[in-house]
């Protein structure tokens, strides 16, 4: 297994880790919870070191779980968790984001008892609080580092701004946003700051959500259910966008044919290859997604099929959320 450093942190990671939010919530229902144990356990087994977890994914049942299968290897792994966003214990409604010196230490005392460690390894920001100056969050972050209660610490979907003046505060280690051959708006600004200042690329959903495995041959596959995100608030996966999408999507199957991968492998080694301060978090609840994925180190995309999938981008159609959350966003 390939692995990176993040930034400065002296952390290493897999260039491929494990995105861990669908084994509770968002794309269905939760996975049994001994399934979910064999498969980190299996993760690990193949190499995986970097699993994402955050206090917000099942409201804290994900961390339960990571605390759960990592139990007695904590050595063997690096978690990453993340708070600021709230939400309503009893409808599961988001109500806003918290990024206060108070909530700082409160969020990471209850994700320490619920991973059942001592220390977190990566410590995000998940959303900027537009009430409470970044300098403030990362101060009482810095705190937590000082305390050995975190190790390092990361932003989730800040705007270059926003970062360099995070970092002037504490060094931040890694940036959390999303990035694919679908989602590329962090190039521009983002990406330069994160290059300049030596800060980690975390790329989540770097498959599309899906989208770009190739998996849906046709618009009545797509996902739908009330437990399911992507039905309800994935601008990419409505009609009238995903017809378009879907299209581009056979570009990507074309490549990964020439190449003799699969569409997922090709959208990873893509990401992967866009420099090495950038590792990939893809999320899935299958043993055999987990070990295709694992299979794109192997990978090779030539200039002729990168300028292929390069031009694709501009071509998607619908935003990566509805236009509340997009305000959230790159703050």
């Amino acid at each position: 297994m390939i692995t990176r450093n993040l930034g400065n942190s002296g952390i290493s990671v897999s260039a491929i880790g494990l995105g861990c939010m669908g084994l509770s919530e968002f794309y269905g229902p939760p996975m049994p919870e001994q399934e979910a144990i064999q498969l980190l356990h299996r993760a690990v087994d193949l190499g995986v070191t970097h699993f994402d977890t955050a206090e917000i994914y099942g409201q804290g049942s994900n961390e339960l779980l990571l605390g759960k299968a990592f139990a007695g290897r904590w050595q063997k792994v690096v978690v990453a968790t993340k708070f600021g966003p709230q939400r309503d214990p009893e409808t599961g409604a988001f109500t806003g984001v918290d990024g206060s010196p108070a909530n700082v230490r409160n969020s990471c005392e209850k994700s320490l008892q619920r991973l059942g460690t001592d220390r977190i390894d990566l410590y995000y920001l998940h959303r900027m609080d537009p009430s409470t100056p970044i300098e403030d969050t990362v101060g009482a972050m810095s705190r937590l580092v000082e305390e050995g209660k975190v190790n390092a610490i990361g932003l989730s979907e800040a705007s270059a701004d926003t970062i360099r003046r995070a970092n002037a505060v504490h060094p931040v280690a890694a940036l959390q946003t999303e990035y694919s051959i679908f989602s590329r708006d962090i190039e521009q600004e983002i990406l330069p700051a994160c290059k300049e200042l030596n800060i980690s690329l975390v790329a989540y959903a770097p498959l599309g959500r899906g989208m770009l495995t190739g998996r849906y041959a046709s618009i009545s596959e797509r996902p739908k259910g009330k437990t399911d995100f992507r039905a309800r608030m994935q601008p990419r996966f409505r009609l009238g966008n995903i017809e378009a999408n879907l299209n581009l999507v056979e570009a990507v199957k074309e490549v990964a044919a020439r190449m003799e991968c699969t569409a997922a492998q090709v959208a990873l080694a893509w990401v992967l290859s866009r420099g090495d301060h950038i590792v990939a978090i893809p999320g899935t609840t299958r043993l055999a997604n987990l070990q295709s994925n694992l299979g794109a180190m192997d990978c090779r995309i030539t200039a002729e099929d990168r300028a292929v999938l390069d031009d694709l981008a501009g071509k998607v159609q619908g935003d990566r959320y509805p236009p509340g959350e997009m305000a959230a966003i790159n703050r």
